[in-house]
């Protein structure tokens, strides 16, 4: 990777100049020749300057050809210091011209390349957020200079192209690297950032379709939409259900911003091994093919999806057509957009659940992050590009989406959505700050926004708050742990079953307050709020899910939730009950046994398909990392059991069975015991009634009988012949990490770390070798810690990322280290090793050592709850 361009270099540049418009040639007509490990880049920019200055412009290059300044041709050698081209004596006008070569990527960061197993097509696509554009093409490289940007894309003859802009013309070419190609011109874009432009190249299959509406003023538009993905995957893109939610989206949020959909035409990409969810390029978003379902898909995914798709339409406004400054201001998008995503769904779609999955699974993110030593405020400090990368993360996405629900809550739905409005009309095509968006908030409501930003964006952690029973002395009342003090807008609610005459029944709520908690230390009351063993009811605090807390409920609602949390009527509140039980095992005030006891138990027939998958997940966590070893036999076989007795008794076809089938999948990889079963199912000797045995959920479970011994390379092999495609191209990879023997494992170590595996075949190969026992993989352990900063030195940042989280040592045991309760999580075999690595490394990379920092925070909560476990 190239020099990390800091805050300071990047202010002072933007102080110097001021960029017009790139034109921009790439040639990809060699891109069908896996040997062509290269392509062609050519740029002209032109931009305005402090006569006399010196900046630099970006380019990660296998080579610089030629460099020319104003009609001056520049030594190469002279001005090209890495991945910076020095640009000495500009002019109050300059035109650059920068010919050169860059690379192909295969780990989705700058122009990635993929060959699809199943036809050997070739696919090529851009992925550049925060700083990779300059793998593409030289660039000044900042979200603050923003330019109009035209391409010209050269591919082989039978290849579409497609850009942020509309496609012009395509005619032959012979001005490129490999005879008989095809230039595809793009139409200039407007003034955007280098970040959110953008290439797709290959024999996708196209869908087209059109939005046909008004603007905000009642003026006629059409928009265009196309819908784009591998041929091999044509059949299962639901283009009547894409198109469908992108037309809602357009007729939802022009009417909320006030302000038209700026962009043109509206395209969306589903493309192979993508290393984010989607990506916001106006006129054409990029999006994971895993949105795409060969093998179904439940309620909940397509809910997901949904949700992306909003996300992404809500940055065409934040982020697109507003941008953040610098990367402190990340939330401006991320936050925003993560919000919106959610909201949009409620208001425009069918997806109108979008906030149960929001409660349960996207603030878990964020409250796993803001508790790690790592965490930030909202309002980041970000001094270099490579701080930036670290950035999109829970606490960007989640918690900042978590703020803007409670900053909905506090000034009130109208004066947030006036504010949305204003900041748009002021500062469309322009870059802001925190700042900037505070003065339209503080215009539009009669709140303290200011201070409210001072407490919840500038701040770190999650405050806590515990709700206390009340009894006939006092009422029920409620204290915020938090440095500082945060202000909270929120509900809290009582919960009991609603007795028939045999004594069942639901568990609705009964009573429920709005409370204002200000911001500073106290209890607050609860006025009208019973709850407790006597009352028979428990006390939800944050029922609705306003606000963003730790929720502690007192031990009597504690017990109770344990007891009625699968029975909550409501959705929301059963969502938000869920995640306090697991807030609770991630702090030691719940055993992590008895939790995964009560998700067997009780869990295992939720309808919710969103809940249900995440309670699963959860369920599985506490297991695989929570539980002490020597107790997880029993415990993971009262989980497998029911998870099976549920999967047979659901109705055929439904989310829960697919749901409760891949989860029962995945843990039996970890328990010889249901190998037998599971085989049966593959050879069809037993059949699940309305269970399909689709690809995935195979290769799911071939891994799991491959991991306890139970198949052969031979059986691997056949089955990976009957499906050639992507998926099971990645499920043969892991299942074949996934062998028992000492062989096999020493195997898949040697290809991880070669580095000749692609973003999603290291990480399929990972999963696959770490599903060993204990003993296995501390084999490996010493290894691992040698050798991480030279995998940090020698991989671009996602690739090395992925090897170093991936691999580290997941047995973490507290049995390991000493047979008594009350042993130190300190002094666990793991845990001290990476602490010792950190002392020795304190050199290392910032961004290197965030990482080992989270790896280490988590080994050290897993000992800790295990010790705590054994000593129960």
């Amino acid at each position: 990777m190239g020099a990390s361009l800091t805050r300071d270099e990047a202010a002072t540049r933007a102080e110097q100049i001021r960029v017009e418009d790139y034109r921009v040639t790439v040639d990809l007509s060699g891109a069908q020749d896996p040997a062509n490990t290269t392509f062609g880049s050519e740029v002209t920019v032109r931009f305005t300057a402090e006569e006399g200055a010196e900046t630099f412009i970006d380019f990660i290059h296998d080579s610089v050809t030629a460099v020319e300044l104003n009609g001056e041709v520049l030594d190469v050698d002279d001005v090209v210091d890495g991945s910076r081209i020095r640009l000495p004596e500009l002019e109050e006008a300059n035109e650059l011209r920068v010919l050169g070569r860059a690379l192909y990527s295969r780990s989705g960061e700058g122009l990635h390349r993929y060959v699809d197993p199943q036809d050997g097509e070739v696919y090529v696509y851009t992925q550049y957020e925060p700083a990779d554009c300059r793998r593409v093409f030289a660039v000044f490289e900042q979200p603050d200079l923003k330019a109009g940007f035209t391409f010209t894309v050269i591919t082989p003859p039978e290849w579409l192209a497609a850009s942020n802009g509309e496609e012009l013309v395509s005619n032959p070419t012979r001005d490129c690297d490999v005879p008989g190609a095809v230039s595809h011109e793009f139409a200039p874009t407007q003034r955007i950032s280098s970040y959110i432009t953008t290439i797709l190249a290959g024999p996708y299959t196209a869908v087209r379709d059109e939005w046909r509406g008004t603007d905000p003023h009642g003026a006629a538009v059409t928009i265009p939409l196309a819908l784009y993905c591998r041929r091999a995957l044509a059949e299962h893109m639901d283009a009547e259900e894409l198109f469908t939610l992108t037309k809602q989206g357009l007729d939802f949020f022009p009417e909320l911003f006030g302000f038209a959909y700026p962009w043109g035409k509206y395209e969306q990409a589903f493309v192979p091994e993508y290393n984010l969810g989607a990506m916001e390029n106006p006129g054409m978003v990029t999006f994971t093919e895993d949105y795409l379902f060969p093998s179904g898909a439940t309620r909940a995914q397509l809910a997901g999806r949904a949700n992306t798709l909003m996300h992404e339409m809500s940055h065409m406004w934040f982020g697109d057509l507003v941008t953040m400054r610098w990367w402190d201001d990340l939330w401006l998008k991320e936050s925003f957009a993560e919000f919106m995503g959610a909201y949009a769904c409620v208001h425009a779609t069918q997806y109108t659940d979008a906030w149960v999955t929001f409660a349960l699974a996207r603030k878990e993110w964020a409250y796993r992050q803001d508790q790690l030593r790592t965490t930030h405020p909202i309002v980041a400090d970000i001094v270099d590009l490579d701080a930036a990368r670290q950035n999109f993360d829970g606490i960007t996405y989640a918690k900042g989406a978590s703020v803007l629900k409670q900053l909905v809550a506090f000034v009130g739905e109208d004066a947030f959505m006036d504010a949305c409005r204003a900041y748009f009309r002021r500062f469309a095509f322009g870059n802001t700050t925190l700042d900037d968006f505070l003065a339209v908030l503080d215009e539009a409501c009669e709140h303290d926004v200011r201070a409210w930003a001072d407490l919840w964006l500038r701040t770190t952690g999650v405050p806590v708050l515990t709700v206390a029973a009340g009894d006939d002395a006092a009422p029920a009342s409620l204290t915020q742990s938090a440095t500082p003090p945060r202000p909270h807008v929120l509900t809290v609610g009582a919960y009991a079953r609603t007795e028939r005459a045999d004594g069942s029944g639901p568990v609705r709520n009964v009573e429920r307050i709005e409370v204002r908690v200000p911001a500073e230390d106290g209890p607050v009351a609860l006025p009208g709020l019973t709850g407790g063993a006597e009352s028979g009811a428990v006390l939800l605090a944050n029922d609705t899910d306003l606000t963003y807390c730790l929720a502690h409920p007192d031990p009597d609602s504690l017990s109770g939730l344990l007891e009625l949390v699968a029975e909550i009527e409501d959705p929301l509140a059963r969502a938000v009950a869920h995640s306090q039980l697991w807030a609770a095992v991630r702090d030691g005030r719940l055993c992590p046994r008895e939790y995964v006891l009560m998700v067997a138990q009780r869990c295992t027939g939720e309808t919710h398909a969103a809940i249900l998958t995440t309670v699963l997940d959860h369920a599985r966590q506490a297991l695989g990392r929570f539980v002490p070893v020597s107790r997880r036999t029993t415990v993971r076989r009262a989980l497998l059991d029911a998870l099976g007795q549920s999967m047979l008794a659901a109705q055929p076809g439904s989310d829960a069975q697919l749901i409760l089938a891949r989860a029962f999948a995945r843990e039996a990889a970890r328990d010889g015991k249901y190998a037998l079963p599971i085989q049966q199912w593959l050879g069809g000797e037993h059949t699940v009634p309305g269970l399909e045995l689709t690809p995935q959920l195979r290769w799911t479970m071939l891994t799991a009988v491959t991991a306890t011994g139970h198949s052969t390379v031979s059986e691997l092999e056949a089955e990976h012949a009957q499906d050639p495609t992507r998926d099971g191209h990645l499920g043969y990879l892991e299942a074949v990490a996934a062998m028992r023997s000492d062989s096999s494992k020493q195997r898949a170590w040697e290809r991880i770390v070669s580095g000749e595996l692609s973003n999603d075949e290291l990480s399929a190969t990972v999963e696959g070798f770490q599903l060993a026992a204990p003993t296995v993989l501390r084999r490996y352990e010493e290894d691992y810690f040698a050798q991480l900063s030279s995998w940090w030195d020698t991989h671009s940042m996602e690739i090395a990322t992925r090897m170093v989280r991936g691999l580290y040592p997941r047995a973490v045991e507290a049995d390991a280290a000493s047979s008594s309760p009350g042993t130190d999580a300190q002094q666990n075999r793991v845990v001290r090793a990476t602490r010792e690595w950190l002392e020795s490394h304190e050199d290392a990379p910032a961004a290197l050592r965030r990482v080992v920092t989270e790896l280490l925070d988590d080994a050290q909560r897993a000992v800790t709850l295990q010790i705590m476990c054994l000593s129960r």
